[in-house]
Formats: C-alpha cells, sequence, structure tokens
C-alpha cells in the first residue's frame, strides 16, 4: 500500500496529526504536497538513485518532502540536527547528496557548512537560502511522469565514531505501492492497520520513527508528531488522541517512571495496545515497571537502520525470558567467537550475527562494511549477545563500549541497568577510563534528578547499592557528576564523548 491510494480512497482522513497544537494533515493533502516535491526534485535535476538530505526539526511536511523523494526514486538522507557542522558536512560529501533541505530554526548551524551543494530553508528565512515553500509553490500537484520508488539512506549517530551511512540497493520493483518489509512484518507482528493511532515522539531523522511514521502511512493509520519528547506531555498525548500504537526507547521509560506517582495515575491510558521499544536493551526492573504500569502490552525488538535481521518479543515472551530482546523474525541469529566464525554453544556469549540474504554497505567506507561480514557472509551491527536454549536473544553490549580491566572483559550495560533504578539517578553511563596498573577502570558518570546530592555522602551511597547487584570487579571505581550526559534525542548516548575526556585528559 502507500498513502497515495488512501488519498483517492479516505482523503479526509488524518495522516498526520501535530500533538501539541491538534493540527491535522489529512491524506489528501500530505499526497498533494509529496507530489510537489517529486515535482521540484525533477526541477533542479535530481533523477533516480540521486540523494536528497534533510536536516530538519519535527513537522509535517518531513513527511511531504519524504515521500515525495520515495516517488522520485531518490535516496533521501535525514540528518540529526545534533551533529556537529564536521559530521554534517562529511554526511552530505559521503552521501553524494545534490540538494539540502533545513529548518529555519537551524540557520547557525546551517550556515557554518561548506558543503557546495544547492540548499533550501523551510519553516523562515536562512540568510542566502531560498525557502521552499516558494520554490513548491511554483511547480504542480500532480503526479511526476518518471515515479520509481525510492529508498531511505539513513547514517548512524555517531555514538561510536564517525556516522556512518547505510545504503541498500533501490527497490527491484519500481512500483512506488510495493509493500514494504516493515509494512508486512508491523501489521503481522504488531497488528498495525489503518485503524491505529500512533505516537510518534522521537525525532523523525532517526531510523526507527521515520520508518515505522511512514509504514503507518502505508497501512492507513495516523501519525500523532510530538515535536519534542516530555514525559508528562507523552502520557497526555495518549489520552487526548486515544493512540493505540508507540514507539519508545527506554530512556522515554525511565522518564515517564520517574514522574510522581499521583502525575501517571492522572492519566487514561486504557487505549494504548502496542507499546514497541527499541534502540537499545531496556533494563530489567524498568520493563517489569512498565508492563505492572501498562500491562502485557510493551513488544520489544532489536535490529538497525542496516535491515540485516530482527528480533521480537512479546511482553509474554519477555516475562518467559526476563532480560531477552526476542527471537529471530527475520534473519537467523548466530552468536559466534573472537574468529569471528565459531558458533558459540548455547548460553556463551559473542558477537551477534544475522545470516540474511538482505544486503547492505556502509557507503564509501569499504573497510567498514568488510568488517560487519565473516567468511560465511553473515552480517554484524557490532553487539554482543548470547542465546538461551529457546532461540530467545539476550544482548550483553556493544563491543566498542566493552572496558578491559585486569584482562576481565567488562560490559558497562548491566552496570548502568542497575545504577538507573537508583531513584535519585536520572540517567547514566559507564564507561572505560585510563588506569595505570589495570590498563581501564570502571568509571561511572551520573545526571542526578537533583544536583544537591552531588556529595561524596551520595558516591558512597551509589557504591553500596551497586554493591547489592554487582561483583567486585564491575563497581565504579570513579563516580563523577554532570548536570547532563551528552544524550542524543533518539535516546542515544554518545559515550565517545565522554571516553575521550577521560583519555585526552590522561594524555595531556
Amino acid at each position: 500500500m502507500h498513502p497515495s491510494i488512501h488519498a483517492q480512497t479516505h482523503p479526509d482522513k488524518a495522516a498526520i496529526i501535530i500533538a501539541e497544537t491538534g493540527e491535522a494533515i489529512s491524506y489528501a493533502a500530505m499526497d498533494d504536497a509529496s507530489n510537489r516535491a517529486a515535482q521540484l526534485f525533477r526541477k533542479y535535476g535530481l533523477a533516480h538513485d540521486d540523494v536528497v538530505a534533510f536536516m530538519l526539526d519535527n513537522s509535517p511536511h518531513y513527511f511531504s518532502l519524504a515521500w515525495g523523494a520515495q516517488r522520485a526514486g531518490l535516496r533521501y538522507v535525514c540528518i540529526s540536527s545534533r551533529l556537529t557542522q564536521d559530521e554534517t558536512d562529511y554526511i552530505l560529501e559521503n552521501s553524494g547528496a545534490k540538494m539540502l533541505i533545513a529548518s529555519a530554526s537551524l540557520a547557525p548551524a546551517a550556515q557554518q557548512l561548506t558543503s557546495a551543494i544547492q540548499c533550501f530553508s523551510m519553516g523562515g528565512a536562512i540568510p542566502g537560502w531560498p525557502q521552499i515553500e516558494d520554490e513548491l509553490a511554483a511547480v504542480p500537484a500532480t503526479r511526476i511522469a518518471d515515479e520509481r520508488a525510492g529508498v531511505d539512506m539513513l547514517y548512524s549517530s555517531g555514538t561510536t565514531g564517525r556516522p556512518k551511512g547505510v545504503r541498500v540497493p533501490l527497490p527491484e520493483d519500481p512500483a512506488i505501492d510495493t509493500p514494504g518489509s516493515l509494512a508486512t512484518l508491523s501489521s503481522r507482528a504488531f497488528g498495525i492497520n489503518a485503524g491505529s493511532v500512533y505516537l510518534s515522539p522521537a525525532p523523525l531523522y532517526h531510523a526507527a520513527p521515520l520508518r515505522w511514521s511512514m509504514t503507518i502511512h502505508r497501512l492507513g493509520g495516523t501519525v500523532v508528531l510530538m515535536q519534542k519528547f516530555d514525559p508528562e506531555a507523552a502520557l497526555g498525548m495518549i489520552e487526548r488522541y486515544r493512540c493505540n500504537v508507540a514507539q519508545f526507547v527506554p530512556t522515554h521509560f525511565v522518564r515517564m517512571l520517574k514522574l510522581p506517582a499521583e502525575t501517571r495515575a492522572r492519566f487514561d491510558l486504557s487505549s494504548m495496545a502496542c507499546a514497541v521499544h527499541a534502540s537499545a536493551p531496556c533494563p530489567i526492573p524498568v520493563k517489569q515497571a512498565m508492563i505492572d504500569w501498562w500491562g502485557p502490552v510493551l513488544y520489544e525488538y532489536y535490529a538497525g537502520s542496516e535491515g540485516n535481521g530482527m528480533t521480537f518479543a512479546t511482553s509474554a515472551d519477555w516475562l518467559a525470558h526476563k532480560g531477552t530482546v526476542g527471537r529471530s523474525l527475520m534473519g537467523n541469529v548466530h552468536i559466534v567467537g573472537e574468529d569471528n566464525e565459531t558458533v558459540l554453544p548455547i548460553g556463551e556469549e559473542g558477537s551477534v550475527f544475522f545470516e540474511s540474504e538482505l544486503a547492505f554497505e556502509y557507503h564509501g567506507d569499504a573497510e567498514k562494511t568488510a568488517s560487519s561480514r565473516n567468511a560465511k557472509g553473515w552480517t554484524t551491527l557490532g553487539d554482543v549477545g548470547r542465546l538461551d536454549e529457546d532461540g530467545f536473544l539476550y544482548l550483553t553490549d556493544r563491543k566498542s563500549f566493552m572496558i578491559i580491566s585486569g584482562g576481565v572483559n567488562i560490559y558497562p550495560q548491566e552496570i548502568e541497568n542497575h545504577l538507573i533504578t537508583h531513584p535519585k539517578v536520572a540517567d547514566v553511563a559507564v564507561i572505560g577510563g585510563p588506569h595505570e596498573d589495570m590498563g581501564e577502570e570502571v568509571i561511572a558518570v551520573i545526571q542526578l534528578t537533583d544536583m544537591a546530592d552531588a556529595t561524596d555522602a551520595f558516591r558512597d551511597e551509589i557504591t553500596a547499592f551497586a554493591r547489592e547487584k554487582l561483583s567486585g570487579v564491575k563497581l565504579p571505581r570513579r563516580i563523577d557528576f554532570m548536570e547532563a550526559l551528552p544524550r542524543h534525542d533518539t535516546g542515544k548516548l554518545y559515550k565517545r564523548l565522554l571516553r575521550d575526556r577521560y583519555w585526552e585528559k590522561a594524555r595531556s
């Protein structure tokens, strides 16, 4: 299916609702806007397999542009507004983008870019840039003659290094209304359909919110788009719009759970039938608390922008296998050893590989592409985990985050999952810092709900709290406090930024 079909059968149905204002955009209006976008891309010479880039705030125009690129056979790159000028220029150059459309609110960052491509502003003026609204008004809202299915080309958030662009082949079937694999999976596994009212609380430049929102449009549902996540506001949106599907990351759950009990009890959340979460494994106490609160409506999956595989777990699956991210839904899962070849026995930890025919490459980086594969052709996202006897996958951490202290491998995720449950802890990152004798030491960097608690006495308290669940080798040897951790809007943590601070200080 495709939103253009729903524009014919249900032209007045809301495709998008702006959560904060209630403004609704119909399928007919979104279809017209996407046709204008496709016409504009052709006017400026963008042909099949060319690249257009968006650096935009959450707005309904995001979907018009994305659907316009999709029906024009383009690759559309969605750039985080949190990246540095250097990282954004790198993405524009690496992707081969021929056009950039940026929100006027991002003018200070946009004007620093050095890439010599056609640039447009949206939602206001950026000095020296034409405004895209004027350009769109000058082209017809009719379909272009050479429609062909395009595809996203998304970049990692750069949490462990340079952003990596995931390039997949254009769909073999050029028809724009061919059902995508995510539409089929979401309908079958998550029960999403034309009656779905989907709350999207995260930035659309991230893979999951963009792809799931566009999948809702393929199936004829309604996307309730939050311009920015706020835990209390999200609960209010579920009640106000009777949302029955939503997508979250564990950080969202933590922030909602830390609201006062009387605040949480104020909202009617009975419409919620499917709360999808991914991006990072959810701490067991956090997920248990969410199921206790919302009921068995949590659905978890593990996958990446690469699209090489996917696991899936219902609430019932998780309750029977606490800590799992599910069983394979797409691509067979293998746990392999340090040689990236030897399949390890059930229960042993190793690198997680998917066996799948779905192809991808990291654009312009043959070395990164090669490092994601083994001799059997299996591919990995760089995560470490184990399988149980029932085939359920449990993630330990990202391999790049592993701490080696005195020759012992320590994965921060387990430590973080425990520390975040302390009532005074708002956010936490555990990293490896330099240590003269041990090579690395475990450092906990904590964001408190009240910075007045950033005392030596609390360091002792959190150390005692850690001892309740963690072995001695996993105890933080150093505890530091920050007013706000460098966390991406999608919930991902820029650990490399934290880690670099400690290692650069040691080298200076």
